[in-house]
């Protein structure tokens, strides 16, 4: 082997630090998987509670996956099991954020522990790109959102007058009006906008980000240009359900009642780890839900920790019958949607459970709440395998529109044809994952060999 062969053998030493919610995590995870398999050595920092759920996740990677904790500052306020964005009161969001940007000299540490060729970072973490340069460390930021919500946002945010290559994806007034209310920064406190700037300005020439050319071709192009960077797709980078959790006594029992369900007669329904219902919008829900008079499975939580009993109609449950299941917490998600008894999927439309979603070939019905998941819910709809809940002048949706639209995807045969347009993207993004994964693989080694030759 010559010395050139030998150094081309070298593992290249990856440090991942993904933001503390399951939707960046997970994805980060995915993402280290595919790369572990390509002579990369990686290192995921997170918090003790978000790393503890992905041990034995990493069990079959030959140790090519390490995970180091990063503890933060505990407070009364902000105890450990506050750590991480799952199940966070949403008035603590920013006080999160904080706490992850006082902890900068511990990302400093690792740093050092570690000597990393490379550093992928996520949102939130403006301070990375920033030490990533003090260690003359190449940094890739990895979006983990959508191209098409990123690029309107940016143009939305910057007063840009480029085109924007689609009318049907948008915000209406009042989510604009809601969006911003919700991450104006205040006392004192550098706003989302400033720490979202500060990540993309400080990437390498390149972002990674969770997509496909497949999906969202013309907003890649449209990002590539307003950012003035090569914008790399990695695929959906959903995670296979081979590798999910030995089953216990609870998804047992929900996979064996849809087992028994007739073929695309169920709909699933979720929001996600970090979207939270109203109390009238979980009775609307519910309500319509039954007057759809399909079958469905419910993962239902809230912020402050009530039990579904507490909240939902009087009754309901009882009247449902064997035509429902509730799920308080923690849900078999990808093994569910996969089913081939699962009609449709009633979510809030984040980035990762549309990519899930379509993954599985599997309609989405959308109840977007907030920040980019109008623009994800559009985007599903624009694409042909979504159908949007509208809401009202108030921004509030009622029972009679989620029956409509969830019979129309369940029952009707417009739903059969958004099953096969499902079908058919998941199928073509399949086809072109291997060939983005490893473009994105190439352009990382060419990072990581440049700055080597330094």
């Amino acid at each position: 082997m010559t010395e050139i062969d030998a150094k081309r053998n070298i593992k290249m030493k990856v440090v991942m630090f993904p933001w503390l919610g399951h939707g960046h995590i997970s994805p980060f995870l995915e993402l280290a998987k595919k790369l572990s398999t390509k002579n990369f050595q990686i290192y995921i920092c997170s918090t003790p509670i978000n790393l503890n759920p992905i041990k034995n996740k990493i069990i079959d990677c030959n140790s090519s996956i390490e995970l180091i904790e990063l503890t933060l500052q505990s407070s009364s306020q902000l105890p450990p099991h506050y750590h991480t964005t799952n199940g966070l009161p949403p008035h603590l969001m920013k006080t999160l954020t904080k706490a992850l940007q006082f902890a900068s000299s511990k990302f400093s540490d690792i740093i050092d522990s570690v000597s990393p060729d490379l550093i992928i970072y996520d949102i939130n973490l403006p301070m990375v790109p920033k030490l990533a340069a003090a260690y003359q460390i190449p940094a890739v930021h990895f979006l983990t959102s959508g191209a098409a919500a990123l690029s309107y946002m940016f143009r939305l945010i910057k007063k840009l007058q480029a085109p924007f290559p689609s009318t049907s994806v948008f915000l209406k007034n009042s989510e604009l009006i809601k969006m911003y209310e919700t991450h104006k920064g205040g006392d004192g406190q550098e706003d989302d906008e400033g720490r979202v700037f500060d990540c993309i300005t400080g990437t390498e020439d390149i972002l990674l980000i969770k997509s496909s050319r497949k999906m969202e071709g013309k907003y890649l192009d449209c990002l590539s240009m307003l950012l003035n960077k090569k914008i790399v797709p990695v695929g959906s980078l959903v995670q296979d359900v081979h590798v999910n959790d030995q089953q216990n006594n609870d998804e047992e029992d929900i996979m064996k009642w849809l087992n028994q369900k007739d073929a695309s007669s169920t709909v699933y329904v979720s929001f996600g780890t970090e979207s939270y219902l109203s109390r009238k919008e979980v009775l609307e829900l519910a309500y319509g839900l039954e007057l759809s008079n399909v079958n469905f499975i419910w993962v239902l939580k809230f912020p402050g920790g009530e039990k579904a009993l507490e909240v939902l109609p009087e009754g309901f449950l009882e009247r449902a019958g064997d035509k429902c299941r509730v799920i308080e917490g923690w849900a078999p998600q990808a093994k569910i949607l996969r089913h081939s008894n699962i009609a449709g999927f009633v979510s809030h439309c984040g980035w990762s459970s549309v990519m899930e979603s379509l993954s599985f070939g599997v309609p989405i019905i959308a109840i977007p709440l907030q920040n980019d998941q109008p623009l994800n819910a559009r985007l599903a709809v624009e694409l042909g395998f979504g159908l949007e809940v509208e809401k009202d002048e108030k921004v509030e949706f009622g029972r009679e529109e989620v029956a409509r639209v969830v019979k129309q995807v369940v029952v009707e045969k417009g739903g059969e044809t958004m099953r096969k347009k499902a079908q058919q993207l998941r199928e073509e993004m399949e086809v072109r994952g291997e060939e983005e994964t490893d473009r994105a693989v190439e352009e990382l080694k060419t990072l990581v060999q440049n700055n080597r030759a330094k």
